[in-house]
């Protein structure tokens, strides 16, 4: 119990509560309607919890996507054409990576439903073993997708980009993914433990060896990319490189401060592993419906990278630029859902309905309130955003035209990824896969041939495919939370 003690526990306000009922009957509890707050609880303390969550995990995203900008930033301004070439070549490495990551992804996510849940029931020893087993199957899963990645990286890149681009992007794009693949490994792990620690709650250590991360990132950028101080002129090789190191960092931390049985999940080699099939069957079942929208998007993904490196290097440049802006946008998103996704868990675990629906409605609040700041300032200063990359007038001129197109996006995608973080949390990962075959591999591809080939509106016409699918999808994600089914799922066997 003294050792228990000394463990960093984050707690909430469902902390403060009792257990809900034992069994919820579906007939009995009728259709999905707004659940009043418990008595004891009022909006300032739902917010808190929110925040407490969310802060550290948006700084992370920040400042992670920070250092991917840098990267950006730094290869876009490499002299000549080395620029624009760089850009698209680290754009077209990125599809492959997250094409060989899909089903850790997926692994990941089931195992922060589960963990979350188990961290709601209070059942430590089980959080513990779905970690370690979710940590051993992803070790073998990284090493053999790391492996592949090494092996076929040309046909990848040429199966992203088709035809479009020049030779000499092409190469730099193999040459950056090449190098990516030798970090595979620690990278995956990393994002594992993290999505552990989510689970608990704990989005500041994750903060601290990721930030710590970007540092070593950027530092190794400066040095690597333009040669400096000794070290090799390596130009877009030396931004992969740089990724690498501090992505080994990361890792090399993570796993230290889970030897040091700090956590309420950790690891101690001398402890009995006890195996459990039906927990690691339960994070599986979450995890495959995942994986088939992981999968959906990246093929939807890549038929729309296609149609944009179809239009040339400058208009894929720009087209790179302003997913790189558009995915500092998401940051906000993303960290509400890690919220949305650690407290609907925690709140189902502990059989507390009103608790996760009213976490999810605040999360939505807030979250469409900075959405909407965010637009503003991308609307306002886009167009200057967008020169930090690259100094070419046609990139900064339609550049600064499409991040419009992203700010009025923002409010609808808020509260889309903060909805969809829910419905994982609750272990609803069908519905989304779903979604996205439905939005990014149909509608988004079908709209983007209609505008760029046969309307011919180039790179605006890619865009106005994204905010259609954008649309769709936010309000598919908030039909099924209404619909409330949601509130009757089970990750396994032992739950009542």
């Amino acid at each position: 119990m003294a050792e228990q003690k000394k463990q960093k526990v984050v707690t909430t306000t469902l902390d403060s509560l009792d257990f809900g009922p034992d069994v919820i009957n579906y007939e009995t509890e009728g259709p999905m309607h707004k659940y009043p707050k418990p008595e004891s609880v009022t909006s300032r303390h739902l917010y808190g919890d929110i925040i407490t969550i969310a802060l550290p995990s948006f700084l992370e995203l920040v400042l992670t996507q920070l250092t991917s900008m840098a990267d950006q930033i730094m290869v876009g301004n490499l002299p000549g054409n080395l620029g624009v070439q760089g850009l698209s070549a680290v754009g077209l490495s990125m599809n492959p990576k997250f094409i060989l990551m899909t089903a850790l992804m997926a692994m990941n996510t089931g195992t922060t439903a589960m963990v979350a849940r188990l961290r709601g029931m209070g059942d430590q020893k089980r959080a513990n073993r779905a970690f370690r087993m979710a940590l051993l199957f992803n070790l073998v899963l990284s090493t053999i997708m790391m492996i592949l990645g090494v092996l076929i990286t040309r046909p990848l890149i040429r199966l992203v980009a088709g035809n479009g681009i020049s030779p000499e992007t092409y190469e730099f794009a193999c040459e950056y993914l090449r190098i990516q693949m030798w970090g595979f490994v620690p990278l995956c792990l990393t994002n594992t433990i993290t999505s552990s620690l989510r689970g608990i709650g704990d989005s500041k250590m994750p903060l601290f060896y990721n930030t710590t991360a970007n540092v070593v990132n950027v530092i190794f950028n400066y040095l690597l990319i333009y040669g400096k101080l000794g070290f090799p002129y390596m130009k877009v090789a030396g931004a992969s490189l740089a990724t690498v190191i501090g992505q080994t960092v990361a890792f090399c931390i993570a796993l230290g401060v889970l030897l040091s049985r700090s956590r309420y999940i950790y690891l101690d080699f001398k402890e009995k592993f006890e195996f459990d099939w039906e927990d690691l069957k339960s994070i599986v079942n979450i995890g495959i419906p995942s994986m088939i929208e992981q999968v959906f998007m990246r093929i939807g993904i890549i038929i729309f990278t296609r149609l944009v490196t179809s239009l040339g290097d400058v208009a894929y440049a720009t087209h790179q630029v302003c997913m790189n802006i558009q995915s500092m946008s998401f940051m906000t998103g993303f960290a509400f859902a890690t919220s949305s996704t650690t407290l609907m868990g925690q709140s189902l675990g502990k059989r507390r309905l009103d608790m996760a629906d009213n976490y999810t409605r605040h999360t939505c609040t807030v979250g469409y309130i900075t959405s909407t700041v965010i637009a503003i300032l991308l609307a306002v200063f886009g167009g200057t955003v967008v020169s930090w990359y690259n100094k070419t007038p046609e990139i900064i001129a339609l550049g600064g035209r499409l991040l419009l197109m992203v700010a009025i996006m923002q409010p609808f995608q808020s509260s889309q990824f903060i909805q969809a973080g829910a419905l994982r949390g609750a272990g609803d990962t069908k519905f989304p896969a779903m979604v996205t075959f439905v939005t990014v591999l149909g509608l988004r591809s079908i709209l983007g041939i209609l505008c760029i080939k046969v309307l011919g509106w180039g790179l605006w016409g890619a865009w106005i495919a994204m905010v259609g699918d954008q649309l769709v999808r936010t309000i598919l994600m908030q039909i099924r939370y209404r619909q409330g089914k949601w509130r009757f799922l089970k990750l396994s066997n032992s739950q009542s």
